[in-house]
């Protein structure tokens, strides 16, 4: 069964355009180098900075595998990177289902 890291952010004052060309140049092919697929991205333009500005989720086969890429090094290093973008980064591990996942 699938597994998906949903992933939560808010994009760092005065980095916007920075950090979207991290995402498109390393986030995303990083991610798919460590067997993680794309699922969905949510950006959001307006509204209560109680909620994070951006969700992305990632699909991995097992949970298995997902443990082992968040125990890995190069997990890290790309996490690491993108921290000099954005703040509030947090992760949560849930099943994989369709469509829009909290």
């Amino acid at each position: 069964m699938a597994i998906k890291l949903l992933m939560t952010w808010d994009i760092r004052s005065g980095q916007e355009q920075e950090y979207f060309e991290f995402v498109v140049r390393e986030l995303m092919p990083g991610l798919q180098r460590l067997g993680l697929e794309p699922s969905d991205a949510w950006y959001t333009m307006y509204g209560s900075r109680e909620h994070p500005q951006i969700m992305a989720g990632v699909l991995a086969p097992t949970r298995a595998d997902l443990e082992r890429i968040l125990q890995s090094s190069h997990w890290q290093a790309l996490i690491d990177s993108l921290g000099v973008f954005v703040e509030n980064f947090q992760y949560k591990i849930i099943p994989a289902r369709h469509g829009f996942q909290l």
